[in-house]
């Protein structure tokens, strides 16, 4: 008799050939790098997975690892009052991911192998929900998304291209939170990211 035939293991999937599903259980199951270790569960995403604009942090803090969503917390609270501000929510037309999908120790920024491992899961998020626009909260995240050591006041209001998509950078609003005399700037940056939403959608 012929041998069974099995459906191939989510791992035995190019990343980047990847759907939504398969691209969950990778993450959830994934290994690559130490964060795995110390993790309480891997924090995938949330939002519309059709999104006209995609958020990226830089990794779950202790909130995001208990319970499994990125932006929760003081900071996640702070961030949806930053979507309401242009007429956007988390479930509606916005998608939300980390540069690393695990916890780093004390919330320390990742290391360079960390986020290696991690990018090529964010890379795909990007492809499958498609966005229009992507928006990097924070230095960490900036400076992976467009290879650079700039600090956040040379980046802000500027569009960036990524891959051929366009790319703003703003602040996260973790460091708001610390910082609230920034949040000034914060808002001129949501205004900037509505004007090229607007634009997009005229186009």
């Amino acid at each position: 008799a012929p041998a069974p035939t099995h459906a191939p293991a989510a791992a035995a999937i190019p990343v980047s050939q990847m759907d939504w599903d398969s691209l969950k259980t990778a993450v959830m199951q994934c290994r690559k790098c130490g964060l795995c270790e110390k993790r309480t569960q891997a924090v995938f995403g949330v939002g519309d997975t059709r999104a006209d604009l995609f958020l990226a942090g830089e990794g779950p803090g202790r909130d995001e690892d208990r319970i499994g969503e990125p932006f929760v917390g003081r900071a996640g609270k702070l961030l949806d009052q930053m979507l309401r501000a242009v007429g956007m929510n988390r479930q509606q037309g916005v998608y939300i991911a980390n540069v690393v999908k695990c916890r780093p120790p004390e919330n320390r920024n990742p290391r360079a192998d960390e986020s290696d491992a991690c990018m090529p899961y964010l890379d795909r998020q990007i492809q499958l929900a498609k966005p229009k626009l992507l928006v990097a909260l924070g230095r960490v995240a900036a400076g992976r998304l467009l290879n650079t050591e700039l600090p956040i006041a040379r980046l802000r209001q500027r569009l960036h291209d990524r891959n051929g998509l366009p790319l703003i950078v703003t602040y996260h609003p973790a460091y708001l939170l610390r910082n609230p005399a920034d949040k000034r700037k914060s808002w001129e940056d949501l205004c900037f990211i509505r004007k090229v939403l607007k634009g997009n959608d005229e186009n």
